[in-house]
């Protein structure tokens, strides 16, 4: 046999599934790749590896490909069809995660793309392990019509069903336009990326047309922009951040809705008593401070890691860690506003603890309120539907509820923001705490008109009437008396009195009626 009559070399099969593998793993090509990296982004498969715990990734569907033979599909056919799907380990614990690439059609959306969402999240839902989507994609594959579309409302259910039961988590790690943008919104937390990212439902091409205004895809639906409008909870500064970011918040949530959040071992003492916080509130009731400032020095290790922080400034919400437990903390911000609460400010609040209550995470209210904010533009914009659905949240939540109230608790507020008649069970109060139908002053111009507008001094006549309320009123101890407040704390004492009380409550079991579901004032 001569040299060129050699038996053609056969590969084995296992060779043929590394090869597979290893196109699989090249997504769109070296070419589209490097297109991406230009642009700041990492991969799809760069993300979930740095994601995960080392290691830790098991692939699903690594070998799906579209099942479209139009308009020249069958001639690009590519491994996992733009989406990499399966499970692996945050910090030793399991989750499930999709992550669209836009090396491969854009991460545009195929009917079996979608499949391969579906399957991880079913998944998810039967072990009970959090779902986490990093989303990069042009929106449906257009060239499948309507199975694009079917793919999206698959998923949209699975999302809906899921909500409640295991956590998830959306990060936009790229544009995020039409009808994807409803699967972030059904999840508990979206982080977005400054510059690289964007969502919106009609792009500035449609805008202009329709409309005429002119703007771009960044001041239309950034991550800055969507930080501010309450769509997005985190701006993160680059891929890497936004992932970082996920890894820490699942870090105070458990797995799924059956399951405590995890404890960890604190360092910092139990027993601390923090001398600042006793001086903290100014002396002058209209004097405002930060209540960061209160958190920090209560909290594990003064570390308050804060959601939405910049949609209604008013509110502060977040996660931090009491005795090596996981909380919620929902504190108004006499710093902005002075903490008033408005339309957006229940909003994040009642979403918030609606969260918390699902996952078993124990709430913590920091309160200094003066009321709801007064005005045409809020009640035109339906402030008492808005706000009910903070008094909803609170009342209906049956995990551990603690209210501390530092200053002001006023009128209908007072009973929103966690007081003891809507099922709170530790109520604390500061020597500070002021509980009042409305503030003094106020309550003098209804109570005492006629007489100050007779006096001959009224200034003099109002003041007195103020320094009277004010001793009467302006002070924690009538509520106490009646037994809406539990205790007066000293300020310094905080930190034990609610770790004391987190320790009381940890075997806590309330419950609602039995029903399909209450019909919150959405």
């Amino acid at each position: 046999m001569t040299s060129k009559q050699q038996p053609k070399q056969t590969k084995t099969k296992l060779e043929v599934l590394r090869e597979k593998s290893k196109l699989a793993e090249q997504g769109g090509g070296p070419g589209r790749v490097e297109k991406q990296h230009a642009t700041g982004k990492l991969t799809a498969r760069e993300r979930i590896e740095f994601l995960l715990d080392d290691d830790s990734f098991e692939e699903f569907d690594k070998f799906v490909v579209h099942r479209s033979r139009d308009f020249g599909l069958d001639q690009q056919l590519y491994p996992g069809d733009g989406v990499i799907t399966g499970h692996g380990l945050v910090q030793g614990r399991k989750v499930f995660v999709f992550a669209q690439d836009f090396t491969v059609f854009g991460g545009s959306l195929s009917e079996t793309h979608a499949e391969k969402i579906c399957k991880v999240m079913d998944l998810a839902m039967k072990v009970g392990a959090p779902i986490i989507g990093l989303n990069d994609s042009g929106g449906a594959r257009i060239q499948e019509g309507v199975m694009s579309l079917a793919g999206y409302a698959d998923i949209f259910l699975r999302n809906t069903l899921a909500s409640g039961v295991v956590p998830q988590i959306s990060c936009i790690l790229g544009p995020c336009a039409g009808g994807a943008v409803y699967s972030p919104a059904i999840t508990d937390f979206n982080v977005m990326v400054k510059d690289t990212s964007y969502m919106f439902i009609t792009g500035p091409d449609v805008i202009k047309t329709v409309t005429h205004e002119d703007v771009t895809k960044e001041d239309l639906g950034g991550a800055l922009t969507h930080n501010r409008s309450g769509v997005a909870h985190f701006a993160a500064d680059s891929d890497e951040h936004a992932l970082r970011i996920v890894r820490e918040l699942l870090s105070f949530m458990p797995s799924n809705n059956l399951d405590d959040p995890p404890r960890t071992s604190a360092g910092d003492p139990a027993d601390r008593a923090e001398i600042k916080l006793n001086t903290i509130v100014p002396e002058a009731s209209n004097q405002p401070y930060d209540i960061r400032e209160v958190l920090h020095l209560v909290v594990d290790d003064g570390y308050f890691f804060e959601v939405q922080q910049l949609y209604a400034p008013n509110i502060c919400v977040g996660f931090a860690r009491l005795g090596g437990r996981s909380v919620g903390i929902v504190a108004n911000q006499p710093a902005y506003l002075a903490g008033v609460l408005d339309i957006d400010a229940s909003i994040k609040g009642a979403r918030f603890v609606r969260f918390c209550d699902c996952f078993n995470i124990p709430l913590i209210t920091f309160e200094d309120v003066p009321g709801f904010l007064p005005g045409v533009a809020q009640e035109h914009g339906g402030i008492i539907r808005h706000g009910a659905k903070l008094l909803y949240a609170f009342a209906e939540a049956t995990v551990p509820k603690i209210t501390v109230i530092t200053r002001k608790a006023y009128g209908g507020a007072y009973c929103v923001m966690a007081s003891k008649h809507i099922r709170t069970d530790i109520n604390f109060a500061w020597p500070s705490a002021e509980i009042a139908v409305m503030g003094p002053e106020g309550a003098v111009g209804i109570l005492y008109r006629r007489e100050i507008g007779e006096a001959k001094d009224k200034e003099a006549a109002r003041r007195a009437r103020i320094v009277e309320l004010e001793d009467k009123f302006a002070n924690p101890y009538v509520a106490a008396e009646r037994g809406f407040i539990d205790e007066v704390i000293e300020p310094a004492q905080t930190r034990p009195k609610l770790i004391r009380a987190l320790s009381l409550l940890e075997n806590k079991r309330d419950t609602n009626p039995p029903r399909k579901h209450g019909n919150i004032p959405l």
